[in-house]
């Protein structure tokens, strides 16, 4: 069986990596100095609000750990036993990330309603301070990710973790300025809860897109049957069948397929056609790697999907 494996378009950038890399390591600096202010600010206040920052804190610097070492495994190179390299540790962090952010969220709500039930008395001032400390950091932190967020669903991952903690201090903030002024205590669990639904909402949709990923499921925004049609349509070709198509990372969507042909053609002649496929199939489907069994007259299944 010849397969003819075209990497003609590979076109998968290189997102400023090295970049990347260094602004992770910074939030991650950031965050460990939050972290260390907020315990010992919360042990000293009896603000739970700060301590439960501290751990939703905590969570994010294993986090940013994680994608960290995810973004430096990424760019090693493949090897005869790792062919694909790192390229999907960047998926595994985000998923690792996104389930991370539900549980913290858990936590929270939990948290939040104890405290609602039975609010206590708290130093506000030290409150106040270190929720600025706390929105300066993660803010940095965020507009530090927030370019490559768009683009990688591991950095997406980690900003999304440093947004909710911004978030999350900005109500610490509101917090402690309301219990100074006017003594409602009950403010902070309510806020708490607010972000904690937050937290959920956003990493439910980032856990289902990682998973998705992972089981190699087709990218939504591919129309394997007006892939087929289009295909089929070209000349010379019966049909294209047994089609698997799944994205690799952020940057590799694969395709590979059967094609049968109407004549026993030379290779030069399939060469003309796979050419006119992967054309068309880069240029309005983004599919960048494409793997093409040419067959004639063979005997086997012709569905356009095959359970292997």
């Amino acid at each position: 069986m010849a397969d003819n494996h075209s990497h003609s378009h590979n076109h998968s950038h290189h997102h400023h990596g090295d970049l990347k890399g260094r602004n992770l390591f910074i939030s991650i600096l950031l965050n460990i100095l939050i972290t260390i202010a907020q315990v010992i600010g919360g042990i000293v206040s009896g603000s739970l609000a700060l301590l439960s920052d501290a751990l939703h804190n905590f969570s994010d610097v294993l986090s940013l750990i994680i994608s960290y070492l995810a973004n430096a495994l990424s760019k090693r190179k493949a090897s005869t036993s790792r062919t694909f390299g790192y390229k999907r540790a960047e998926i595994i962090a985000a998923f690792i990330n996104a389930s991370t952010l539900i549980i913290v969220a858990v936590l929270l709500i939990i948290e939040a309603i104890k405290r609602f039930q039975n609010p206590q008395e708290i130093e506000s001032s030290l409150v106040i301070w270190l929720s600025i400390l706390g929105i300066a950091a993660n803010g940095l932190s965020v507009l530090l990710l927030k370019k490559d967020a768009d683009k990688n669903m591991n950095m997406r991952s980690a900003y999304l973790h440093l947004l909710t903690d911004m978030m999350a201090s900005v109500a610490v903030l509101i917090g402690g300025l309301l219990m100074k002024f006017y003594q409602i205590f009950w403010i902070d669990s309510v806020l708490t809860f607010a972000i904690a639904v937050y937290l959920i909402f956003v990493g439910y949709k980032l856990l289902i897109e990682s998973t998705r990923v992972l089981m190699l499921f087709t990218p939504i925004d591919i129309p394997v049957i007006e892939i087929v049609e289009k295909v089929n349509n070209i000349e010379g070709v019966i049909s294209i069948h047994h089609i698997h198509i799944w994205q690799l990372n952020e940057n590799e969507v694969h395709l590979e397929a059967h094609v049968d042909f109407e004549k026993d053609i030379k290779l030069s002649e399939f060469d003309i056609v796979l050419n006119k496929i992967e054309e068309m199939l880069y240029y309005d489907y983004q599919i960048n790697h494409i793997n093409i069994q040419p067959e004639f007259q063979k005997c086997d299944e012709k569905d356009i999907i095959v359970q292997d």
